[in-house]
């Protein structure tokens, strides 16, 4: 039998405004999800859709993966 699998994705930016990422930021998300039983599947570099104004900010979308019991 094939081994089945769920996903989650989160969007991480540094501000509302903008903002450069910072790695101390992903890291936290990342330990945060491992202890969750989520491993990192791929990081995508995103232009997200802010609150404030019309432009986007950068920002990047991670998509964890973990094998359904």
């Amino acid at each position: 039998m094939a081994a089945r699998y769920e996903y989650k994705v989160a969007e991480i930016r540094e501000g509302m405004i903008g903002g450069k990422m910072s790695g101390d930021k992903l890291e936290k998300v990342l330990n945060e999800h491992a202890r969750g039983g989520w491993q990192l599947k791929a990081i995508t570099a995103v232009e997200v859709k802010g609150r404030i104004g019309p432009g986007g900010v950068e920002g990047v979308l991670v998509t964890f993966e973990r094998p359904v019991a």
